[in-house]
């Protein structure tokens, strides 16, 4: 089981350039833990690309359904609390977002703040620099 952050999902779901990196951690692993809000982040990374042209909405569409179909497959940390309270304090001491904070604080949480052996999923740098630093493996 393993984390995933919204950046890792996206290309599950389209082609990009890191499909194939994706694919082959799923392939590894295909049972997902993943934030409560990672729903609407990847929705709203769906349709962006769609209204820059990047994708065509009826791709957008069907993404986004299969989006849902892999959130209710997936492990998901529900917590608020206890990820704000995470992400308060990765804030203060790493640079990153607080949507990439609140990510990480959920993956925290799912780890039982142990992230030793643990992996992580992210295409996002800052996120992945700041996993590394807490203790996760990112590939």
């Amino acid at each position: 089981m393993r984390f995933w952050d919204s950046s890792a999902i996206i290309p599950l779901l389209v082609r990009q350039h890191a499909s194939e990196q994706a694919e082959a951690w799923f392939g590894e692993d295909p049972a997902l833990v993943l934030w409560a809000l990672t729903a609407v982040e990847v929705t709203s990374g769906l349709w962006r690309l769609a209204r820059e042209g990047a994708l065509p909405e009826t791709v957008a569409l069907a993404a986004d359904a299969r989006a849902e179909q892999l959130v209710a497959a997936s492990r998901v940390v529900v917590d608020v609390d206890a990820v704000a309270s995470h992400a308060r304090r990765l804030l203060r001491v790493h640079a990153l977002r607080a949507a990439d904070a609140l990510q990480l604080g959920a993956a925290l949480l799912w780890s039982g703040s142990g992230p030793q052996g643990r992996v992580l999923h992210t295409l996002d740098e800052r996120l992945a620099l700041a996993a590394r630093r807490e203790g996760f493996t990112v590939p």
